[in-house]
C-alpha cells in the first residue's frame, strides 16, 4: 500500500525536523517493523502509533534494490 511517511534520507538536519515522502509497504516482517520501498530500494520501517506515520529508513534499514 502507498502511504505519506517520514523518510530517514529527507530529513531535514540543520532545523532537526523530519519531512514526509510517498513510499509503498510491502509486507509486515516482525513485531512494527515492515518491508518498504522507497525509490526502487527496499528497506525497513515502523509504525509510529502516537503520529500515525510510518517511518522509512533507507539510510541505515537498506534490505536491497528492487
Amino acid at each position: 500500500m502507498k502511504v505519506e511517511a517520514y523518510i530517514h534520507s529527507l530529513g531535514d538536519s540543520d532545523h532537526h525536523r523530519h519531512v514526509l515522502g510517498e513510499a509503498e509497504i510491502l509486507e509486515r516482517i516482525g513485531d512494527n517493523l515492515y518491508l518498504a520501498e522507497y525509490n526502487g530500494v527496499r528497506c525497513t520501517a515502523i509504525f509510529n502509533i502516537f503520529v500515525g506515520r510510518y517511518f522509512v529508513d533507507d539510510v541505515y534499514g537498506v534490505q536491497g534494490t528492487k
